[in-house]
């Protein structure tokens, strides 16, 4: 059978072909490795060398020829409504909904936490002055939170906020006698790594009033920590040094990881989770409150970093990555 009629023949039984199935017989009958195609290819060497070349193109022309043919028939039958079987016992697929961000969702948790404590929820910008960003919570101008290498600067004397911190002493000017304000906010550092970002999330809580105490403030945090983290978790406080509360401490609490058992993530049982204090006098005196009538207390932690703990989540770039897989899972 001469080359042209082979072709013509192929090329009409593959347009004829009405399933998959006899498309493969097809591609087996042609170009398998007993095909006719390949039948022809062993006739070339008896072929006088003249003739041998031209034999050999034709006889590949005809296989990609062939094989383009049974390729177009195969992608023509995907698309073709007569191939698509209809299964009606399976199920619809599900339409794909979305949730709130984990760092929301752990916002929202937060605040009814502390809403329960009689704590209203506050907002203050986060273009902030140097003055109640720094000088207010009387941090120093030679203190090195103030540095450009450390607070993004967008003025002279205006900051994007390093802390709701700056709240605290806007709340007091108000004037509304006691207080028990949480302020949410973004926070801006200039600090990027597992534990750190740009922008993140902090809440503040303050409480003045003419009996609070350091026994307040550590009954506020174990009910914070027991109602986030979960009943059987601890904490606990270690004296420091912030410049806007006196005296100061670091809080602690159980390791999510561990237990309290001690493991490579905490060493003793314990990880960091924040600072707290009582409010400085000077903080007070710039609040138009009289620090010899009233006394405060204030705490403050990162949002991401509460979550984190919660669920051993190991690097806080994840939360912001867009990863579905990531989001997905809470």
């Amino acid at each position: 059978m001469e080359i042209e009629q082979l072709e013509k023949q192929a090329l009409t039984e593959i347009e004829n072909c009405p399933d998959s199935g006899q498309l493969e017989e097809l591609r087996i009958k042609y170009l398998g490795k007993k095909g006719l195609v390949a039948e022809r290819m062993k006739t070339l060497p008896a072929k006088a060398a003249a003739e041998r070349k031209t034999f050999g193109e034709s006889l590949n022309q005809l296989k990609n020829n062939i094989a383009r043919a049974l390729e177009l028939k195969a992608e023509a039958a995907l698309q073709s409504p007569s191939s698509i079987h209809l299964d009606l016992t399976l199920p619809g697929t599900p339409w794909t909904t979305g949730h709130l961000h984990p760092v929301t969702q752990t916002i929202t948790e937060i605040e009814n936490i502390f809403q329960r404590l009689g704590y209203s929820r506050s907002r203050y910008g986060e273009v902030e002055t140097d003055y109640y960003n720094f000088e207010a919570l009387n941090i120093p101008r030679n203190h090195p939170a103030r540095d450009e290498q450390e607070t993004y600067y967008v003025g002279q004397d205006t900051v994007l906020t390093t802390h709701t911190s700056n709240g605290q002493v806007r709340e007091m000017e108000k004037g509304l006698l006691p207080i028990r304000m949480l302020n949410i906010s973004k926070c801006y550092r200039r600090q990027s790594d597992i534990t750190h970002t740009p922008m993140f999330h902090q809440f503040e809580g303050l409480l003045v009033d003419q009996t609070a105490s350091i026994t307040d403030l550590k009954g506020t945090i174990d009910y914070f920590v027991k109602n986030y983290f979960g009943p059987k978790m601890q904490s606990r406080i270690r004296p420091y040094n912030f410049r806007f509360t006196e005296p100061s401490f670091e809080v602690d609490v159980t390791c999510a990881v561990c237990k309290g058992q001690s493991c490579t993530t905490c060493k003793d049982g314990w990880v960091e989770l924040g600072g707290a204090g009582m409010v400085h006098p000077n903080v007070l005196r710039n609040g138009k409150v009289d620090h010899d009538k009233y006394s405060g207390f204030a705490f403050g932690w990162g949002v991401e970093r509460c979550f984190m703990m919660k669920y051993n989540v190991n690097d806080i770039r994840l939360l912001y990555s867009t990863d579905l897989r990531i989001l997905q899972q809470f």
